[in-house]
């Protein structure tokens, strides 16, 4: 084929990725179906991560306090996001099974319990944000700016948390449904609303007065609930694989309680991992609100890197899924080997930016030395074991596309809990590496368990999952 010729079919298939196709993802070629799948799911999550640093840009400019209050709100929108991630798990691996399995009428049941499923479990954080955010900053270890002014960004963010949990549900069942040019779109809309209301409402502009951080959190519950209302948009006039009928929005709890189930070992292995990081950031502020501030900025541009990644790793979700479905586990296993081959080898680009670069990369974000050498010092330790990472993500979201959630969970609950937090407090408190001590136990405990989730994988018990 002539140079010119490939470049048409490329930019073809380019163009079928962005805007989706009725493709069967269990017939057409594997490298074709990941291409199709992949694509709008990595510019999905590069939006995602691109907000994510462009949020703590300018929060930063407020302080290290400031970024500290985010850094400490995001411990317990961690929980949420466990909870929503875990939700998600099971919803991808459920539409995407019975896709697989041609039956559209119970991929639409499905994605209706979820998304009232996702309402219900949004409640709790409601309360919790909107008459306890001081008290839960105090908890964490804030200090005095965080707890008397930065309180109501911890108070819009958990107190909207419903719109953040259906952004998550309700893109997963596109993903699980082969729709995902429709989730991409979707998250596009929502942060690059964001990214303008940002700058906007932090500092003001015309009439509109400077609200601080309290700007940023209003910013993202306006452009997520903007996201939202474009999801229910799309599930009614219906998508390439998946359609929601006006008569499905009934409770049916069978259905429910059967996504429940599947999503319990997702939401144990999001919780496990979580509540880790919190017992980590609570450590740091022990060290201090720089340590703090420090380690949340290195987690952003850590997620800013690894969220192309997951797009692949969500891609391997949907192709497992609806391969089991349609009586493939062979195609659904070559799928993994050939999504995780990519991963390592972008991860492994990543690692050389993050090595050479840390410094370069962290003084974007905040002017404090201090800041930006303990962020940087995180950066660079990541770098070390970022090509493991690529395997870890994919080989996970095959066990979850399967809907094989528990055994992640069992393996997250001995290397973050029994590993990780016990060495992190050895290391950072009893040793006296401080902030050091803390990154180093994250760079043992999470290259061991991506080394040990992948020999699991080779064990193939996740092709007997039911869902």
């Amino acid at each position: 084929m002539q140079k010119a010729d490939q470049f048409k079919v490329i930019w073809q298939e380019l163009k079928n990725a962005l805007r989706g196709t009725e493709a069967d993802y269990t017939r057409i070629s594997l490298r074709k179906a990941i291409f199709l799948l992949a694509v709008p799911m990595i510019l999905e999550l590069i939006m995602e991560s691109t907000f994510a640093v462009v949020d703590i840009y300018f929060v930063g400019k407020l302080g290290a306090s400031a970024v500290a209050t985010v850094g400490l709100t995001e411990t317990y929108l961690m929980l949420l996001y466990s909870i929503a991630m875990g939700l998600s798990m099971a919803v991808t691996a459920v539409v995407a099974r019975r896709v697989g399995e041609k039956n559209a009428e119970a991929a639409g049941e499905s994605a209706v319990q979820s998304i009232i499923l996702g309402i219900i479990a949004s409640l709790p954080f409601t309360i919790g944000g909107i008459f306890y955010a001081k008290e839960l900053l105090a908890l964490m270890g804030a200090d005095e700016w965080s707890i008397n002014y930065g309180y109501r960004y911890t108070q819009w963010m958990l107190g909207g948390n419903a719109v953040i949990m259906l952004i998550f549900i309700i893109n997963a069942v596109f993903r699980g449904a082969g729709d995902a040019a429709i989730a991409m779109r979707v998250l596009w809309v929502a942060n690059g609303l964001n990214i303008i209301l940002d700058p906007i409402l932090i500092y003001g502009a015309g009439p509109i007065p400077a609200m601080g951080i309290e700007g940023a959190a209003i910013a993202t519950n306006i452009g997520r609930g903007v996201g939202v209302l474009l999801q229910l948009w799309a599930l009614f006039r219906g998508g390439k694989h998946i359609r929601i009928r006006p008569g499905q929005w009934i409770l049916d709890w069978k259905i429910m309680l059967g996504i429940l189930k599947t999503s319990l070992g997702g939401i144990g292995q999001m919780i496990v991992a979580t509540t880790s990081w919190i017992f980590l950031m609570r450590i740091l502020s022990v060290v201090g609100s720089e340590a703090v501030a420090g380690a949340t900025i290195a987690l952003r541009i850590m997620l800013f890197t690894l969220m192309p990644a997951w797009g692949l790793s969500n891609a391997a979700a949907t192709l497992v899924g609806q391969n089991l479905g349609a009586g493939h586990p062979d195609r659904a296993e070559s799928s993994v080997w050939k999504i995780g081959f990519y991963n390592m080898i972008f991860l492994v680009f990543v690692s050389f930016i993050y090595f050479f670069f840390n410094t370069d990369l962290v003084a974007i974000f905040s002017e404090d030395p201090r800041v930006i050498a303990i962020g940087a010092e995180w950066i660079r330790i990541l770098s070390f074991s970022y090509f493991v990472y690529g395997w870890w993500m994919v080989t996970v979201q095959a066990f979850n596309g399967a809907g094989d959630t528990a055994t992640p969970t069992r393996i997250n609950l001995v290397f973050f809990w029994v590993i990780q937090i016990p060495l992190a407090y050895l290391l950072a408190v009893h040793l006296d590496f401080k902030h050091s001590g803390v990154f180093w136990a994250v760079f043992i405990s999470e290259t061991s368990v991506g080394l040990f989730t992948l020999a699991i994988f080779k064990r193939g018990g996740w092709k007997s999952a039911t869902v």
